[in-house]
């Protein structure tokens, strides 16, 4: 006699397997009195046993997805990480998380080892050197999602934060408080990383907008601070300044600190990236804080859904950055 399938509790109560999960898993926010009724009533008169081992030999499922970050100590990826976790964890999923230091032969020895222990779908923030093995799990029609970032022509669903709004809310900032001198600090922008770019190419517009000229400082991580010394000793630093993320922003300061500035009267900067420093430090950095719980749980039920086989549109969804006002930026 076959066992009784999870699938077949969805089709006995006319909902989805995702549905029936979080049922299982005791979630049943925003599940209907009649929803609830109606998957109890499957399970009891199926005589479904909900255990994971023999769902997963049944389904050929391992009930486990893989997630590749960029860079694991960039803290936009571990609240991602937190988030994306926490929403398996209520569906039943366990998660292997990789770390590809943007490296792309990393990247996929990676998603061949995950592909090897037959994880269920892949979340990731791509590096711009796989194309075609992206290209071909799509072909496949394989589970998997970008985060933060997408590639071009290659049709994967993909969730980001909206990159050219970040730059727009920091830098109409900085106008309103009378600014003119407005620079931008990133990680090398040349490498083909889509926020990297897209915050750039925003940048530009703002300054041509506003006929402000661009000053750009965009560099390999560890040679951040060097520049930045190598401007201010020569006087060209601006006024104020844009930074990329968080961990860009800890070289900026720590030029700052070996140069005796003091911010905002001598330095005014936003740093895009809420992490806890930005709101302990003396004083408190004015930040552009993105949405990464909302990313983590979209691009979730975005691959659970996929992973359950149901109907999905391929989309690259932006999300809405917010601006989180503190005391770095000097009121001309």
């Amino acid at each position: 006699m076959n066992r009784t399938t999870m699938a077949d509790v969805a089709a006995k109560a006319k909902v989805s397997k995702t549905t029936v999960s979080h049922f299982i898993n005791e979630n049943f926010s925003y599940m209907g009195e009649e929803t609830k009724k109606r998957i109890a009533e499957a399970i009891e008169e199926l005589n479904y046993n909900p255990n994971i081992v023999a769902k997963s030999l049944k389904q050929k499922q391992t009930m486990s997805i893989g997630i590749i970050v960029a860079n694991i100590l960039h803290a936009f990826s571990t609240e991602v990480i937190r988030s994306i976790e926490d929403y398996a964890h209520m569906l039943g999923y366990h998660v292997i998380v990789c770390n590809a230091d943007d490296d792309s032969e990393k990247e996929k020895n990676y998603i061949s080892m995950l592909l090897a222990k037959q994880v269920d779908g892949l979340i990731v923030v791509p590096t711009a050197g796989n194309n075609a093995l992206f290209s071909s799990l799509s072909d496949d029609d394989y589970p998997i999602v970008f985060i933060d970032r997408y590639i071009e022509d290659v049709p994967i669903p993909a969730f980001l934060t909206d990159n050219s709004l970040v730059i727009k809310k920091a830098y109409n900032h900085l106008i309103e408080k009378g600014h003119k001198s407005i620079g931008f600090i990133s990680q090398d922008v040349s490498k083909g990383i889509t926020p990297r770019i897209e915050r750039y190419s925003a940048y530009k517009e703002m300054c041509s907008a506003y006929g402000i000229t661009p000053y750009l400082i965009s560099e390999k991580l560890e040679k951040i601070k060097d520049a930045v010394l190598h401007e201010i000793e020569r006087n060209r630093f601006p006024k104020s300044v844009i930074v990329g993320n968080d961990l860009a922003l800890y070289e900026v300061m720590r030029a700052i600190k070996e140069k005796e500035l003091e911010i905002p009267q001598d330095l005014s900067l936003i740093s895009i990236d809420n992490v806890t420093f930005t709101e302990f430090f003396s004083p408190g950095v004015t930040v552009i804080e993105q949405p990464t719980s909302l990313l983590g749980r979209e691009a979730a039920d975005h691959l659970f859904k996929k992973i359950n086989n149901e109907r999905i549109d391929y989309v690259i969804k932006r999300l809405k950055p917010e601006l989180v006002e503190r005391e770095s930026v000097y009121e001309l």
